[in-house]
C-alpha cells in the first residue's frame, strides 16, 4: 500500500518537476540575448543631458517585452548603478509588435530593440574625470518557453566641456528615435476620443485623409485595460477612422484609456502617443527622500535561505490547520478518528500515512504545475487553479457530495474523499489518501503567517528547491492528523464510538454547506448572470444524480440500472454546465467601500511621485484570510478614521481573476499569492505588512496611532 502511495506521488509531483526543469534549464538566457550600454556622446557634459541606449539583440524567433507586455511577460528593467548627482528619467518605449502566442497576446519586440533613456550629468562633474555608469538589465525572453535573464552593463565615459555624437552610434539612436510614437497633438492635428458602445470601446481618430490605412493596432499603457487577444476591428472613412476594442477585466472607463495607437498607411508604419503615460515610479539611480521612520519588518519577511523558507513553510503549513477553510475536511478527520480508534495501531498509523501521502501529492502536484506554468511565461501565483471558474464549481460540486453524504442524502464509498463506511475497512485508506487530496484543495484560498514569504522565495529558486519548501508546507498541514496516528495511545483521548457518531455526522455537513454557499459566492465574482445560472443548476443536479444514486438500490436490477443512468446523465449534464463557465467571465468588479480606489500600477504612481501615503490591499474574493482582514481590521471605524485623518489613500487591487498588475506587483514584493499589504509613505520603498493584520500593524504603517483614540 505504501509503496502505491509513493509511486503515486512521484507520479502526481513528476511532470511538474520535469517540465519545470527542462523548460529552464534547455537553453540559457544570456545565449538568446545580447545586451550592451551605449550612449549618443562621446563624452559627458555638466549640468547637460545625454541619451543611453539599453541595446538587446535576440535570436531569430525570440522576444522581449514593451512596458506592458500584454497577457504574460515582463518588461526589461535597469537597477542603474551610478555616482553621486547623476539620474536617469523615464525609458522611451519604442512602438511594440502584437505577439501572438496560443490564446495569449503579448506586446513586445522581436530581433533587436533599443530603449532610449536620458541621463542627467551634474553640475558637479568635473571635466577630465572618466565615470561609470553600470547597472543590472533584467529580462524576460521567450518563444514557447519563458527564461529569465540579466547582464551587468557598464560604460566609461569622460567628463568635458563640451561633447560631440558619437558617430558610431548615429545610426542606431536614428533608428530608436524613429520607432518612438510621435505625440499626437503635433503629428495629426484633429480630435482623438473614446466611447463605449455595447460591452466594446470605440476609439475614434477624428482625421481626414486616412484612406491608405490598411491596418491599426492599439496598445495600452494600462495592463488589464484591453482585451489583449480580442480581434481590434478597423473601420475608415472620409471623417477619420474607428477601432473597436473590447474592454479588459480591469474595467477602465471610456476617458482614461491611453496608450499607442499604430497606424499601417501607404505601406508605412506610423504610430502616436494617445493620453497621458503613467507617471514613472522612483528609479534606482534617483536621489530619493529618506522614507519616515517604520516599525520593524517580521522576521518572515526577512533574507531568506532555502533551509529557513523550509522552516517558515513548516510552521505556515501548521497554522494552515487553524484556517476556516480547512476546517470542514478537518471535521471529518476527527469523526474519522473516532472510527479508527478501535483499529490496530498500524492499521491508524497507515491512515495517517495514507493522509499524508494525499496531501503531499497533492501540494508537489500543484507546486510542479505553478512552476512549469510560470517557466511558460504565465502570470499567475499560489491559488492561481481557483481563478478559474470551472475549478470554483467543481469545487463547489465536490464538497457539496460530500455534504449529501454526511446527511445521509447517499452513501458514497470510500474511494471518494475518504467518506463512509469504508474509512474502517483497508479501502478505508484510499479515503484517507484522497482526504489529504480535497484538505490541500481547500486550504489554496487561506495563506497562512509566515506562509506567503515562504511560497514567494519558492518561486524565485530552482525548481528542486521550490518543491522542497512546498513539500514542507504539505508536511506542516498533514503534521498534526500524522501525530495522532504514530501516538495510538492519543486516540484513547477520544470519546468511544456510539450512537453519537451519526448526530455529529449530520451537524459536520453543514459547515461543508457553508463552504459550498462561499464558492458560490466566489463564483458570482467572476462569471456573469448566465455563467452563475449555470453552476447553481449544476448543483441542483449533483443533487440529482444523489438522489437517482440512492434510490437505484434495492430497486431491482432493471430498477438499479435506470437510476445509475439517470444518475451518470445527471453528472455529465453538471459538467457539461462547467465547461461553458470560462465563456462568461465577468468583468473584474471589486466592491469598493467609500475612501477606497481600485489598485492601477499607474495610479500608485502618480499617487508615490505626488509623496502621497498609500495603502495598497491586494485580495481576492476566493482568499479567506484576505476577507477576515478586511471585515474583522481594515473597516473598523478606528481604521478608517486613521486613513481619513492621515489623507491616506486605500488601493484595492482584485486577484480574484487574473491581473498581470497585480501578479507582478505581487512578484516584486517576493510574493506569489495574496493577500498583500503595502504602506507607501512618501517616495520611499513599500513597508510589507504580516497576512495577519491587527489594528495596531495598520495604525503602527500608515503613522497614525493616536488617531484612532482620538475618535
Amino acid at each position: 500500500m505504501l509503496r502505491l502511495l509513493l509511486a503515486l506521488l512521484l507520479t502526481l509531483a513528476a511532470p511538474g518537476l520535469a517540465g519545470a526543469q527542462g523548460a529552464m534549464t534547455a537553453v540559457k538566457a544570456k545565449d538568446l540575448v545580447r545586451a550592451r550600454l551605449v550612449a549618443e556622446s562621446e563624452a559627458l557634459v555638466p549640468g547637460r543631458s545625454v541619451t543611453l541606449g539599453l541595446h538587446m539583440a535576440m535570436k531569430p524567433g525570440w522576444h522581449v517585452y514593451w512596458r506592458n507586455p500584454g497577457d504574460s511577460g515582463l518588461p526589461p528593467e535597469m537597477a542603474w548603478r551610478l555616482p553621486e548627482g547623476f539620474t536617469v528619467g523615464p525609458v522611451q518605449w519604442p512602438v511594440p509588435e502584437r505577439i501572438p502566442v496560443q490564446t495569449l497576446m503579448n506586446f513586445g519586440y522581436e530581433g533587436a530593440v533599443t530603449l532610449l533613456v536620458p541621463l542627467a550629468v551634474p553640475e558637479s562633474a568635473r571635466a577630465g574625470e572618466t565615470v561609470r555608469l553600470s547597472g543590472t538589465l533584467s529580462y524576460l525572453v521567450c518563444q514557447e518557453i519563458c527564461i529569465p535573464g540579466s547582464a551587468e552593463l557598464s560604460l566609461d565615459l569622460p567628463v568635458a566641456a563640451s561633447a560631440e555624437p558619437d558617430s558610431g552610434q548615429a545610426a542606431l539612436f536614428a533608428r530608436a528615435r524613429a520607432a518612438l510614437p510621435e505625440a499626437l497633438a503635433e503629428a495629426a492635428p484633429g480630435s482623438v476620443r473614446t466611447t463605449r458602445v455595447g460591452d466594446r470601446l470605440v476609439l475614434h481618430l477624428d482625421r481626414p485623409g486616412l484612406a491608405g490605412v490598411t491596418g491599426a493596432a492599439f496598445f495600452p499603457y494600462a495592463e488589464g485595460a484591453l482585451d489583449n487577444a480580442a480581434p481590434q476591428d478597423l473601420a475608415v472613412d472620409a471623417a477619420g477612422l474607428r477601432l473597436t476594442l473590447t474592454p479588459g477585466d480591469a474595467g477602465q472607463p471610456p476617458e482614461a484609456l491611453a496608450g499607442v495607437l499604430a497606424l499601417t498607411e501607404d505601406g508605412t508604419r506610423k504610430a502616436y502617443a494617445l493620453g497621458p503615460e503613467p507617471a514613472p515610479a522612483p528609479t534606482a539611480a534617483a536621489t530619493v527622500p529618506a522614507a519616515p521612520e517604520t516599525p520593524p519588518a517580521p522576521a518572515e519577511e526577512e533574507s531568506l535561505t532555502l533551509w529557513s523558507a523550509a522552516g517558515l513553510a513548516l510552521v505556515g503549513g501548521l497554522l494552515l490547520n487553524l484556517m476556516p477553510c480547512v476546517f470542514p475536511v478537518l471535521s471529518i478527520k476527527v469523526l474519522s478518528l473516532v472510527r479508527q480508534a478501535g483499529e490496530s495501531a498500524t492499521r491508524v498509523r497507515l491512515h495517517g500515512l495514507a493522509y499524508t501521502a494525499g496531501v503531499l501529492a497533492s501540494f508537489l502536484g500543484l507546486a510542479g504545475l505553478l512552476i512549469a506554468l510560470k517557466a511558460g511565461g504565465a502570470g499567475i501565483g499560489w491559488g492561481f487553479q481557483l481563478q478559474s471558474p470551472v475549478v470554483v464549481a467543481l469545487l463547489a460540486y465536490g464538497l457539496f457530495a460530500m455534504g449529501l453524504s454526511l446527511s445521509g442524502a447517499v452513501h458514497l464509498g470510500g474511494g471518494i474523499v475518504g467518506l463512509g463506511d469504508g474509512l474502517t475497512r483497508r479501502a478505508g485508506y484510499q479515503g484517507s489518501f484522497f482526504t489529504g487530496v480535497l484538505a490541500t484543495l481547500v486550504a489554496t484560498p487561506c495563506t497562512a503567517p509566515f506562509m506567503g514569504a515562504a511560497v514567494g522565495f519558492a518561486l524565485t529558486q530552482s525548481p528542486l528547491a521550490a518543491l522542497t519548501v512546498f513539500a514542507s508546507l504539505g508536511l506542516g498541514l498533514a503534521l498534526p492528523f500524522l501525530g495522532l496516528t504514530l501516538v495510538p495511545q492519543a486516540l484513547r483521548l477520544l470519546p468511544r464510538p456510539g450512537a453519537w457518531m451519526d448526530v455529529l455526522k449530520g451537524a459536520l455537513a453543514f459547515p461543508v454547506y457553508a463552504t459550498v454557499a462561499w464558492l458560490v459566492w466566489v463564483l458570482a465574482q467572476q462569471v456573469g448572470p448566465n455563467g452563475l445560472l449555470a453552476g447553481l443548476t449544476g448543483l441542483v443536479l449533483v443533487a440529482l444524480a444523489a438522489w437517482a444514486w440512492e434510490r437505484a438500490r434495492g430497486a431491482g436490477r432493471l430498477g438499479t440500472g435506470f437510476g445509475r443512468v439517470a444518475a451518470v446523465a445527471a453528472l455529465a449534464a453538471a459538467l457539461g454546465l462547467v465547461a461553458v463557465l470560462d465563456g462568461d467571465r465577468a468583468t473584474a468588479r471589486t466592491a469598493l467601500a467609500q475612501g477606497e480606489e481600485a489598485f492601477t500600477q499607474a495610479r500608485l504612481d502618480a499617487l508615490r511621485a505626488e509623496g502621497r501615503t498609500v495603502f495598497v490591499d491586494m485580495t481576492a474574493a476566493w482568499c479567506i484570510t484576505c476577507q477576515v482582514n478586511e471585515r474583522t481590521v481594515l473597516a473598523r471605524e478606528g481604521v478608517q478614521a486613521a486613513f481619513r485623518g492621515g489623507q491616506v489613500v486605500y488601493l484595492k487591487g482584485d486577484w480574484t481573476n487574473q491581473n498581470p498588475e497585480i501578479t507582478r506587483l505581487l512578484e516584486r514584493h517576493g510574493r506569489s499569492g495574496v493577500p498583500l499589504y503595502l504602506v507607501y509613505r512618501g517616495q520611499g520603498e513599500a513597508q510589507v505588512l504580516p497576512q495577519i493584520l491587527t489594528e495596531g500593524i495598520v495604525l503602527a504603517a500608515i503613522g497614525q496611532k493616536d488617531v484612532a483614540a482620538a475618535q
